[in-house]
Parts: structure tokens; C-alpha cells; sequence
């Protein structure tokens, strides 16, 4: 419902706009306002889950969610649907982090890639059945259905909540640091809304530059404050181990090559090859299918190959999709095109169930809830950067051509460019030790 939601919109802003007398650019700002309010209240989502309960804080999110999505149906203005958006934003933000958390800690260690293979296939499928499925509901009914269709399934996910998910064990909660939500919220903030805006130009780029660079002074700030604290928001101290620092660093390499792909190709379908947002949506969805075979395979390859070599292998192929994205044309056959789809998904997938139990290799269970808020920001934020890097190259090579008309080299030079970032968690997954994980993988002796 969530990852759908964040992807579906963007198949019908021009339908959005039309009828709430906007333009589809400052529309864009709704796209905004959700990743703003992910990245202030992702980081308290574990305080809430000790202090509340898991099961009852991902119920009361699912809620807002939902109350979220008929106020976005019923909004009659621009303001009225970014602040919408924006409480979307705050019950998503609850969401996948407390379910990864109640997951990390329910689950034994070795059993971790399989739970989360199974967790990351929403996650998967998501973005790639967002635009089809947009693009029908928008073109077929009208668009105020994409919202209210999460009404239904909010209502049947709260009673199964109910019924099905263990109010795992709590640990104490700690004081929360009002300091630095403040701060760590702040900066977070204006460095989401600082590269959509750099990104999608709905304000002056010279707005998005200076949020940006503002945000990450911020964030500066907010580190020397973590180090001086017992117990901050989200504990910096825990890049001191080797493993975690790797899924996290070389991971957001990663995302954000990946992160810009969702955003170029289907504009690159659209607008030069000619096809409808129907169309391209039945073409992406192709790496869903590559992402669920993947789901069956993924907790024999890490047994079989350990992390070094599943991440390694993973990563390139993923990487070198992104790349051959950029030599495709109009004459390139739409076979050709679903087959590399299905098998780069099927390595994409592999890496990110890999990736998100890594983060846990060499960190203790009373810190698991605090490595799981940092991932998810981080995977947030650089999502993010990832659409506007794409977005800039594009940009730049019109600049540098001095018209203001979108060609395909300009989508190819953004491919290649993004895909050359991607390729970066490759040569830094070279450098772990070669047994790195394989507690992740192995059933403990007996005692």
C-alpha cells in the first residue's frame, strides 16, 4: 500500500493539476511533503515502537495512512493535498520501519535472509505495479481512486495486524532526545525537500541548492550532538562497526544509482520511444517478476556463495543493468528489453534482501532497533539523491546543448552517469573480509 502509493502519483499529477487547478510542476511539492515526513518521523519510529508497543504503533500508522489518503481525495487545493501528503507521510513512516523491527527481533539470526526476502517483495513490487496501475485507475475512473483504494486494504491490514502480529518483547524505552529530533528532523528535512526541488523544479533550483546544502550543516551539527549524548535520536556511534559501516555506505551507493531508474526509464518510454503510461508500466513491471523468482533463491545464494560474493555479484549485475539502459532505442526489441528486466530484477532483489539483514551482522539486539532507524533513513535519503542526480544530468546535458529539448543521448549520459555511481558498492563490497555475515547464514550449535 505504501511503496505503491509513493509511485502512483506520479503517473497522474497531470490529472491531479487539472482538477484542482494547479500546474503538474508544483504539484511535484506533494511528491515532496511525503519524503519530507518520512525523513523527520522515521527516526523516532523506533523510540515509539518501545515506548508504545510495535503492534500498536504500526495499527495506529496503518490508520493515519489511511486517513491521509481520502483527505489527498478530497482535497480542492494545492496546500490542501501537500499537507494531506504530509500525514501520508507521517503513518508510512511508522510502517516498514516497526514491521522491520518486530521481523529483526522475532527472528533467529540465520533465519534472517529468508524473513526478509519474504518482507522486501512489497517493497519490490510496489513501484514497479504503481505506474500500470495508476495509469488504469486515473485513465479508467478518475484519480481520486488511488487513494481511496488504500481504505480497503488499510481496514483488512489493521485486523490482520490485530489478530496475527506479536507484540514482541520492548526494550526499556529510553528518554527520547528532543534535541535532536530537532535537529536530526531539521536537517533531514531540508535535505529531502532540498533535492526533490533541485530535481523536480516546481521553486527556483537556487532554493533546492541552498535547502540542501543548508541541511547537511544541519546534519553536521546533529553528529557532534549524537557524540556528545547518552542516548541520541539516531546513535552515530554504531558506524564504528566494520559491517554495519559497509551496508550502509556502500549501500547508499547503491540505492541511489537504483533510486534514479524508476524516475529516467518510464520518462525515457514515454517521451522519446512514444509509449503510453500504460505501456511503459507493463514494460518496468518486468523486474517485479525477476524480484519474486529471486524471493526462492535468495536464502540458498548467501548459504551457498556467503554476503562477500552475493553482494559483489549482485551489485555489478545491477550496476551494469543501469548502464545498458543506456544503449537502448526506439528500435531495440521489447523482448530483448523484458528479459535483461527480469534478470537484473532477480540480482536487484537479491541485493536488497541481502543488504537489509547485513546491516544487522555485527550489531547487537539492543542496538538492532537503532541500526534499522539509520538504515531506513539513509535508504530514504538516498532515493531521494538518486532522482535528483538523474534528474540534474538530464538537466545538464540540456544546458550544455543550449536548447530545451529532451533527447535520448540526454537519457543515455543519465544512465551511464547513475549507473557509474551504482557500480561504487561493487568495489567497496571487494573489500570486506571474505567470511563477512556468515553468522547471518549458519544455524547455531546447540548447547
Amino acid at each position: 500500500m505504501e511503496n505503491m502509493d509513493a509511485t502512483v502519483i506520479a503517473t497522474s499529477l497531470a490529472a491531479i493539476a487539472e482538477d484542482i487547478g494547479t500546474d503538474p510542476i508544483s504539484l511535484k511539492l506533494a511528491l515532496t511533503a511525503y519524503l519530507v515526513a518520512l525523513a523527520i518521523f522515521i527516526p523516532v519510529s523506533s523510540w515509539m515502537a518501545d515506548r508504545f508497543g510495535a503492534r500498536n504503533v504500526f495499527r495506529v500508522a496503518m490508520i493515519v495512512f489511511m486517513v491521509g489518503s481520502v483527505a489527498c481525495a478530497v482535497s480542492g487545493s494545492l496546500l490542501a493535498f501537500v499537507v494531506a501528503r504530509f500525514l501520508q507521510g507521517m503513518g508510512g513512516a511508522m510502517m516498514t520501519p516497526v514491521a522491520r523491527l518486530v521481523l529483526v527481533r522475532a527472528t533467529p539470526r540465520h533465519q534472517l535472509v529468508n524473513a526478509m526476502a519474504w518482507l522486501t517483495i512489497p517493497g519490490l513490487i510496489g513501484p514497479i505495479m504503481g505506474p500500470p496501475f495508476g495509469g488504469f485507475l486515473t485513465t479508467f475512473l478518475s484519480w481520486h481512486w488511488i487513494f481511496l483504494i488504500n481504505v480497503p486494504i488499510g481496514i483488512v491490514g489493521v485486523l490482520l495486524v490485530g489478530r496475527y502480529m506479536p507484540d514482541t518483547q520492548r526494550n526499556a524505552p529510553r528518554r527520547i532526545d528532543m534535541g535532536g529530533f530537532v535537529l536530526a528532523g531539521t536537517a533531514f528535512a531540508l535535505f529531502a525537500f532540498g533535492t526533490s526541488v533541485i530535481s523536480l523544479p516546481a521553486l527556483p533550483p537556487v532554493i533546492g541548492v541552498i535547502a540542501t546544502v543548508v541541511g547537511i550543516g544541519i546534519g553536521a551539527i546533529y553528529v557532534r550532538h549524537a557524540l556528545r549524548t547518552d542516548y541520541p535520536l539516531l546513535d552515530v556511534r554504531l558506524f564504528r562497526f566494520p559491517y554495519f559501516r559497509s551496508a550502509i555506505v556502500a549501500g547508499s551507493a547503491f540505492r541511489l544509482g537504483q533510486g534514479a531508474t524508476p524516475f529516467l526509464f518510464p520518462l525515457m518510454l514515454q517521451l522519446i520511444f512514444g509509449m503510453t503510461p500504460f505501456e511503459s508500466g507493463m514494460v518496468t513491471f518486468a523486474g517485479a517478476v525477476g524480484a519474486i523468482i529471486a524471493k526462492f533463491f535468495a536464502d540458498w545464494i548467501f548459504k551457498e556463495l556467503g554476503f562477500k560474493l552475493s553482494l559483489i555479484i549482485s551489485t555489478a549485475i545491477s550496476a551494469l543493468g543501469i548502464v545498458v539502459m543506456g544503449l537502448y532505442t526506439p528500435e531495440t526489441p521489447v523482448p530483448l528489453i523484458i528479459s535483461i528486466l527480469v534478470f537484473t530484477g532477480f540480482w536487484n532483489s537479491t541485493f536488497w534482501t541481502g543488504s537489509s539483514v547485513f546491516v544487522f551482522a555485527d550489531i547487537d539486539d539492543k542496538d538492532a532497533g537503532q541500526a534499522n532507524v539509520i538504515s531506513q533513513v539513509s535508504s530514504q535519503l538516498t532515493m531521494a539523491m538518486g532522482i535528483a542526480v538523474g534528474g540534474g544530468v538530464l538537466e545538464a546535458t540540456q544546458v550544455f546543448r543550449g536548447d530545451g529539448t529532451l533527447l535520448l543521448s540526454d537519457f543515455h549520459a543519465a544512465f551511464f552517469v547513475v549507473g557509474a555511481i551504482c557500480a561504487i558498492s561493487t568495489v567497496m563490497f571487494m573489500r570486506l573480509p571474505k567470511n563477512a555475515g556468515h553468522e547471518l547464514t549458519k544455524a547455531p550449535h546447540p548447547h
